[in-house]
């Protein structure tokens, strides 16, 4: 695989990581990087993982953007942690992504579906 197919994998699962995290924050309200990551473990009954090393990236990555704010409290084993929380930014730009996913989805389904001539 050249170095830029190899750009164009890695930008298509961020942007699916993106959007499951601003989506998943919509649903399940603030989470901290932890609970997030179980909680999306649970929701897709253990057949996703995701790893700290690619969660924190994506967390900064999308607070960098203004898509969600990060503020340190306490959790409920009163450790200090983080709660991210998604901005109206965020809320807007998960609708933008929702639509393009869709969009892809869509083409890919077809495309899939296509008996060959």
């Amino acid at each position: 695989m050249s170095g830029e197919e190899e750009t164009r994998r890695v930008e298509l699962l961020q942007g699916t990581l993106d959007l499951i995290v601003l989506r998943a924050l919509v649903t399940m309200g603030p989470q901290h990087a932890y609970g997030l990551a179980t909680r999306l473990e649970q929701v897709a009954d253990h057949s996703f993982t995701v790893s700290q090393g690619t969660l924190y990236p994506a967390l900064v990555r999308l607070e960098h953007k203004g898509w969600i704010k990060g503020k340190w409290q306490q959790t409920e084993t009163s450790r200090e942690a983080k709660y991210y929380t998604i901005t109206r930014k965020g809320a807007r730009a998960l609708e933008d992504e929702t639509a393009k996913w869709q969009r892809l989805a869509g083409l890919v389904n077809k495309l899939l579906l296509k008996r060959p001539s």
